[in-house]
């Protein structure tokens, strides 16, 4: 496979020797002497002398005597320590406070704060503006594992050409052990590599050739390289997560501490070509370009779910372990979105709780750890160290002293004292008890397309029971899915307290909470007060004095016209959506500054909040500031008008500059997609959910003043009041048509909306979008709340189309009720129902929710067709 990447082009800066008059200019816009902001590019330009802006406190006390707004003007803003360059030459150096920018501004380097005055030198994004001491986001570090104290440490370019970072001026905390004969340059390139290069161009030292958690579009990524994870959110020295090229030429995922290693991506034991990866190419070169695009030599690719906009990207390898493609557009408000991930399943990532524990996976709250039974956490603040057993059993080979407990669908991966083909049930717990150190065993049936192979591997006859057995003698990687087959049989003293009807049911503390402290280092801070600093202090409130009262003056003066812009804005609106219009410091009161998320998703970010009335509300914060005031308004005044009892209510909005936020009813019981995984949910709940969801999309579809299309119909917007009475929600946004004229029939789309794995083909495909998208929708969801798998069935999807993720779970239904015989809804059935259900209504849903999958869009029913079928089943039964 033939993989190119391109390297960016330093853009051209002008070189302007700067006047007195330029001086003026510079220091009346904070934005351009900072970071902070990016707006002014021709004054970011004007900026460069040489290459470099150099302002020293000599010079600017002479200016400063001048005038008194350059005072006023730099007490608002300016840091006369503080330097913006563009190129480090030879022989200078970057302190603390100074930053080298790239020629657009798109990417920062300097000091990043790591801890209380702890700094690594980084590469940040700077566009979007954000603040280098919490908001920033990085792609690079120099000494992630070794800070250098915030006093004194610099970065120097030696005159040797070598690059060099010092800790307070003691010692040196790392370098490029770069030589060059000729003079040599440090530049930060648009792409986000920092180059040490010399004046012939030749490149002695990039950042791209040393990642460290994430790497960039146009970024090789070659067999020398790795990427390594953080500790945690906010501790970035290195962690346990690696991605790299193994030996067999593919690139995988590894879990590496103190005491285990193990590739858990991809799926270990499978082949190469059961993962469609190619081993023969021994260059070992990946890249990820600008269209969301990755391609290895191994044969591996992806494309993002975003692919073809030209958007800032990122792969990045998290301190979960999970590698994730994040994309964000330029705008000041944008955040990052994941685009791609390898993993679906949090819990197939190994070293997630520890020895002795479970992990498992929930689609909203993340992963959740618990011990096993007869065993205690060791550490509650860290799940990494896992748990240890209540308990001890002697090796004095009585088999009498031990039995088990039996977990099903939970599976240990790896440390397999050796696998036991053909092994009946007794004969694996027998080989268990008379081993000391086995700590209980895997028992799995196998599938008719394995067992031949297994069986000519093993010198065995076909006709031996397709079973296999794995004794352990350690429990690491313990997972429970609904989706595993097979169960594990625990090891425990026959004298124990539990019960061998006792079935795991998952317990156990949150593990989502930050188990790993920020770098423990400090350094004591600078308490210098010389003289010059109090006179230039001094002088600087002397000028601010004098614009405070110019403000007073303006701000008097515009009042008046504020005001009835704020009248004509906030409240003649009402009258138009049909509820009341908030004002954006209104909801930001009634939300705790935005402190209580309940929900995030691609439309937005939804938070509790109390209204002025005592009224609990969820307040949504949507992703699009950019849309024009008057196009919002008619949207929500659509959606104002809608009024059924199984869609959620809306209460208000706000539209107020750049803000547009929706206020909506509060769900005490949250999403469908929260319940799923519990038993508050039983087989009833579920039935009437589907029926409820059915109605509300029957009335968008068919009933309202306006055609509505949800276009993103989930368990996650399906909202669960304090009756577990169904409210679908995120609707209208999506597509608003009206009821007169030819375009009923369809509509086109500039954008695929949903989300994989609830998406029908016609988006793939870019076929006309009707109504029928949410009825395919409504058919995954009803799939999945009758087996409780998800759309995917825990595998993810490296071919980028989107139709396949879905098919595993409805081509798995599909072929158990055809081949299942009388037992198929037994085999499907979520087992956290326990057996409590009804068959004739379990039938009933599956034959709709499969006619709602046909790809065949006009095979599909309507809404009202599925609601009449669900109020009348027993006619269908």
């Amino acid at each position: 496979m033939n993989v190119k990447c391109s390297r960016g082009d330093l853009d051209e800066i002008i070189d302007i020797q700067p006047t007195n008059t330029l001086i003026l200019f510079i220091i009346g816009d904070p934005h351009v002497s900072q970071t902070k902001g990016r707006k002014n590019e021709f004054a970011r330009r004007l900026l460069v002398e040489d290459s470099r802006v150099e302002l020293k406190h000599q010079w600017l006390k002479q200016q400063l005597k001048k005038d008194h707004i350059i005072l006023a003007v730099d007490f608002l803003g300016f840091d006369l320590d503080h330097q913006v360059l563009y190129v480090l030459k030879e022989g200078s150096s970057l302190s603390v406070n100074d930053v080298l920018e790239s020629p657009t501004g798109v990417f920062s380097a300097g000091f990043y704060p790591v801890g209380d005055n702890a700094y690594c030198f980084a590469i940040w994004f700077t566009e979007p503006s954000c603040s280098r001491d919490h908001d920033c986001t990085t792609v690079w570090m120099a000494n992630r594992d070794f800070p250098v104290n915030g006093i004194r440490s610099k970065l120097w370019l030696q005159k040797t050409g070598n690059l060099v970072l010092t800790d307070a001026g003691k010692y040196i905390a790392w370098s490029t052990d770069t030589v060059s004969p000729s003079s040599t340059d440090l530049i930060l390139y648009d792409t986000g590599n920092l180059v040490l290069q010399n004046v012939e161009g030749v490149i002695l030292w990039q950042s791209f050739d040393s990642p460290t958690n994430t790497l960039l579009p146009s970024q090789r990524f070659t067999k020398d390289m790795q990427l390594v994870s953080s500790r945690s959110r906010t501790n970035f020295s290195s962690g346990f997560y690696k991605l790299f090229f193994n030996n067999d030429n593919l690139l995988r995922l590894l879990y590496d501490d103190s005491k285990v290693t193990s590739i858990y991506w991809p799926t270990p034991w499978l082949v190469s070509w059961a993962t469609k990866r190619f081993p023969y190419n021994s260059s070992r070169l990946a890249c990820l370009d600008t269209l969301g695009k990755f391609t290895s030599s191994d044969n591996f690719s992806f494309v993002s779910a975003d692919y073809g906009v030209r958007l800032q990207r990122r792969l990045t390898i998290d301190f979960d372990g999970n590698l994730r493609l994040y994309s964000r557009k330029k705008d000041n408000n944008a955040t990052w979105v994941v685009s791609w991930q390898a993993l679906s399943q949090s819990c197939e990532i190994h070293g997630a709780c520890g020895p002795y524990s479970i992990c498992s996976h929930n689609p909203i709250s993340g992963r959740r750890c618990s011990c096993l039974p007869g065993y205690q956490v060791k550490n509650v603040n860290d799940w990494s160290s896992g748990c240890e057993p209540k308990f001890s059993i002697s090796c004095d080979n009585d088999t009498d002293q031990a039995r088990f407990i039996r977990l099903p669908r939970v599976e240990f991966y790896g440390y397999d004292y050796k696998v036991y083909p053909g092994y009946t049930l007794d004969m694996c717990r027998k080989l268990c008890l008379s081993s000391c150190g086995c700590k209980g065993f895997q028992y799995r049936y196998v599938g008719d397309g394995l067992w031949p192979q297994i069986s000519l591997l093993n010198n065995m006859k076909t006709t031996v029971i397709p079973t296999l057995c794995f004794p352990k003698m350690l429990l690491l990687n313990g997972q429970r899915s609904p989706n595993l087959d097979g169960q594990f049989y625990l090891k425990v003293p026959r004298t124990s307290l539990f019960s061998d009807k006792d079935d795991y049911s998952g317990f156990g503390l949150n593990c989502s909470i930050e188990l790993l402290r920020p770098p423990d280092r400090a350094y004591p801070k600078s308490s210098q007060n010389d003289k010059s600093q109090l006179m230039l202090w001094f002088a600087c409130a002397l000028g601010a004095v004098e614009i405070i009262g110019i403000l007073l003056v303006w701000c008097f003066l515009f009042s008046s016209e504020k005001d009835l812009n704020e009248a004509s804005q906030g409240y003649l609106h009402p009258a138009i959506t049909g509820f009341k219009r908030f004002t954006y410091s209104e909801l930001k009161k009634a939300t705790g500054n935005f402190r209580v998320e309940i929900g995030r998703g691609a439309g937005g970010t939804v938070y509790k909040g109390t209204l002025p009335d005592n009224r609990i509300a969820a307040i949504k914060r949507l992703n699009i500031a950019n849309q024009g005031e008057a196009e919002f308004l008619t949207e929500v005044s659509t959606i104002g008008k809608i009024n059924h009892m199984n869609l959620i209510e809306m209460w208000g909005y706000c539209a107020e500059r750049k803000h547009r936020l929706l206020v909506y009813e509060y769900m005490e019981h949250g999403s469908l997609a929260e319940k799923l995984s519990s038993r508050a949910v039983d087989w009833r709940k579920r039935f009437h959910i589907a029926l409820g969801t059915a109605k509300g999309l029957a009335y968008l579809h068919e009933e309202c003043l306006e055609w509505v299309l949800h276009c993103d119909v989930k368990p996650q917007n399906i909202l669960l009041d304090s009756n577990y009475q169904p409210k679908v929600s995120d609707f209208g946004l999506a597509k608003l048509r009206n009821r007169l004229g030819d375009d009923l029939k369809y509509s086109r789309f500039s954008r695929i909306r949903g989300t994989r794995g609830y998406m029908a083909p016609e988006w793939v495909f870019n076929l006309p979008i009707t109504s029928k998208v949410d009825v395919y929708s409504y058919g995954i969801v009803m799939l999945e709340m009758v087996t409780g798998k998800s759309p995917a069935m825990g595998g993810t999807s490296n071919s980028g189309e989107g139709k396949e993720l879905e098919r595993g779970l409805v081509t798995w239904v599909r072929q158990n009720k055809k081949n299942g015989g009388e037992s198929w809804i037994e085999e499907i059935v979520d087992p956290i129902l326990e057996g409590d259900y009804d068959e004739g209504e379990i039938e009933i849903l599956v034959m709709l929710a499969l006619q709602c999958v046909e790809e065949d869009k006009d095979a599909r029913p309507t809404m009202s067709k599925v609601v009449e079928i669900l109020q009348h089943r027993k006619q269908y039964i």
